[in-house]
């Protein structure tokens, strides 16, 4: 630590430090959102999933004061990921809090909002806090009056500001770049929706609709509007448009098995072929893998039973949290827990991806959590989908190749940046690297020279 940067205790430096209610009124329909850690993500709190409670009972919360203001840091208190996640308030919220969140109100004039949150993201600080002020029992929690006495490492506040600055605007980026690339995902997904769910432009057909006003409504060209009939037909999966056809899946993929090399020989492993494993698989809106947790040597690939996977194959993951599924954007091996996807119709594997997608929510939806009851194939070959025509499948992924490539570098640029907010985080908040160096760092990796 900087001979000039200081220790105080936490509850030295805020205002207040508290949790949010520690009854739980119940759920409603309709009403305003009560968030638990659940709901919380380093980027802030994610109100999608979260439960409503009345009016009433939230109006009673508010009163309490289990709402978080601006430039409060909201901290996982409670469960198994209890100091893991932190995010600060950035724009008032409608919302009141459980007591698995903690709230900390940092003075201003000694401890900015905006550095706590990155000192309290730090992998060595959220190690020395789960060491110290972790309590014993079947859930794991974070007794407040005990957590006060933590220790922060202080520089001054403009060099907080400083730091701040750095870290926030990596953080920035990575949320910015999330959205996008969910808007984009959320596009695609939308088209294949249309043409091979819903069947929007044979339905608009059969409803009499001209030709200009589909293409307008559902951003067709004519060429593409041609290739769908105007009539559906039963079909032991319902109505399906007329010319398209029922298969197992299995017949539309080309089912590719992984391996792993042996972990006690050290020259199969540290080399430069990404190896695929679930630790790897997106979470939420993620589709293309750009990189993994763990590479393989050419050794190791030649040694084992896993194999490169062209970019475009689909990777569903088979057992643990079994059901995940990606998009290798970059050849890569994987292992045994994971099948990839080759589709045998689509050249660009959009349509496979997909489709397989579809396939696992119904599976989900039906197994209750238990996607594959004896194996992978046996699933796949079990499961019929509805087949189009290789011409519309052709269109389709030219439709959305765009918006994939779009992601795909989404993917890569915030893999990119993610490295430099991890690199230079704990550096930054224990002073062992200062500003300008972490600017110029920044600016030699950004520019491509590192």
């Amino acid at each position: 630590m900087p001979t000039e940067w200081t220790e105080m205790a936490l509850g030295e430096l805020c205002l207040k430090i508290t949790d949010g209610s520690h009854s739980s009124p119940p759920s409603v329909p309709f009403g305003k959102p009560m968030a638990s850690v659940k709901d919380l993500t380093p980027f802030g709190l994610d109100l999608k999933d979260a439960r409503n409670i009345s009016i009433f009972d939230y109006d009673l919360l508010v009163k309490q004061e289990c709402q978080p203001k601006v430039g409060d840091v909201l901290i996982a208190k409670d469960g198994n990921s209890a100091l893991d996640t932190t995010c600060l308030v950035k724009e008032p919220l409608s919302v009141v809090l459980l007591s698995s969140v903690a709230i900390l109100r940092p003075n201003p004039k000694k401890l900015l909002p905006e550095y706590l949150k990155q000192y309290l993201s730090s992998p060595e600080t959220i190690s020395y806090l789960k060491s110290e002020f972790i309590s014993g029992g079947v859930i794991p929690r974070v007794i407040l009056k005990d957590f006060k006495r933590a220790i922060v490492k202080l520089p001054s506040i403009r060099e907080q500001r400083r730091i701040a600055h750095i870290l926030g605007t990596l953080d920035d980026k990575i949320e910015n770049n999330r959205k996008t690339a969910k808007t984009l995902e959320a596009m695609a997904q939308a088209i294949f929706q249309s043409w091979f769910v819903d069947f929007d432009p044979v339905r608009a057909k059969m409803a009499g609709e001209s030709p200009e006003s589909i293409c307008k409504r559902l951003k067709l060209t004519p060429e593409i509007l041609d290739l769908f009939p105007d009539r559906l037909v039963d079909s032991e999966l319902g109505e399906i448009p007329e010319g398209w056809g029922n298969v197992p899946f299995s017949e539309c993929v080309t089912i590719i098995g992984g391996g792993t090399p042996k972990t006690s020989v050290l020259e199969y492993w540290d080399g430069n072929i990404p190896w695929f494993s679930i630790v790897d698989a997106p979470i939420g809106d993620g589709i293309w893998v750009v990189d993994t947790e763990k590479k393989i040597s050419e050794s190791g690939l030649n040694n084992s039973s896993t194999r490169i996977l062209p970019i475009g194959t689909t990777i569903i993951t088979a057992r643990g949290t079994v059901g995940r599924v990606a998009i290798v954007g970059v050849p890569m091996a994987m292992n045994q827990s994971c099948y990839g996807l080759r589709g045998k119709y689509d050249e660009l594997g959009f349509f496979t991806h997909f489709s397989t997608r579809l396939i696992i929510k119904r599976l989900l939806q039906h197994a209750h959590g238990s996607v594959f009851d004896t194996s992978t194939r046996d699933t796949l070959e079990s499961i019929e989908v509805t087949l189009p025509p290789t011409g519309i499948i052709d269109w389709f992924e030219r439709t959305i190749s765009l918006a994939m490539e779009r992601l795909k570098q989404y993917s890569e640029e915030t893999q990119i940046v993610t490295m430099l907010r991890d690199t230079l985080l704990p550096k930054l908040i224990s002073g062992e690297t200062r500003v300008p160096e972490a600017e110029h760092f920044m600016e030699t990796v950004m520019s491509g020279k590192a």
